[in-house]
């Protein structure tokens, strides 16, 4: 029995000392959401944190110059006249001389596509001559041998020679135009003389051609000179 109550008391005693400890956590520890209580200080330590704050104790050691100017739009600060001057003066020396340099550049461009086109011209009307060097050779050839050659030859070798120069000029692009029996076309015939028509039907058609016209490469060179057919006296 002496045993039994010693341990009921030293368990009594525990409880009232954990209950002691409990209770001074409650009051030390505060309740979510708050900040934890100051320590103790001084007035001595409150002053000394006071003066360390005080901006009036000394005066600010930047100078006054060198600070940014405000008042724009917002509080922001407002650039010196004469910075902003520089400033926008150097844009413009940039700007110049971007502008000399394109320029420059665009006026070797506009000659170099000159020269090139010039180039290519020579070089197509090189191309047609070297086509129309056989024919050179064939017209000198008939020129050579015209005495013992009869006319009937003669004429042959000619019409042999135009075929192969019309030839080569088709090929190139020319186009003649021998509009006989085709109705008359202002744009691209020249009216020399008018007939009366043979019947109704023929009126303001081609009765013949004087001289042929030509075409290259749908562009009209020389319109073909007719003779119309015409009631009326005129194309």
């Amino acid at each position: 029995m002496t045993i039994l109550l010693e341990v009921m008391a030293q368990v009594t005693d525990n409880r009232r000392v954990s209950r002691h400890n409990l209770a001074d956590e409650e009051a030390i520890n505060p309740a979510p959401g708050m900040a934890p209580p100051a320590s103790a200080t001084g007035r001595s330590a409150d002053g000394a944190d006071l003066a360390s704050t005080d901006m009036s104790a000394e005066p600010s050691s930047r100078r006054e110059e060198s600070q940014p100017v405000f008042g724009g739009v917002g509080g922001l600060p407002v650039e010196p006249q004469a910075e902003a001057v520089r400033r926008l003066e150097s844009q413009l020396e940039e700007v110049r001389e971007q502008h000399l340099r394109l320029a420059a550049e665009f006026d070797n461009y506009r000659k170099r596509v000159a020269r090139e086109r010039a180039e290519l011209t020579d070089r197509a009307q090189a191309g047609l001559v070297s086509r129309l060097l056989d024919v050179l050779d064939d017209m000198d050839r008939l020129s050579r041998d015209t005495g013992n050659a009869t006319p009937d030859s003669l004429r042959h070798a000619i019409e042999l020679v135009t075929r192969k120069l019309d030839k080569e000029l088709s090929a190139a692009g020319l186009e003649r135009i021998d509009p006989v029996g085709q109705p008359f076309d202002p744009s691209l015939h020249e009216a020399v003389s008018t007939v009366p028509p043979p019947s109704p039907a023929q009126d303001h058609k081609v009765s013949a051609t004087f001289q042929a016209g030509y075409r290259f490469k749908g562009a009209l060179v020389r319109p073909a000179r007719v003779q119309v057919y015409s009631e009326q006296g005129q194309a």
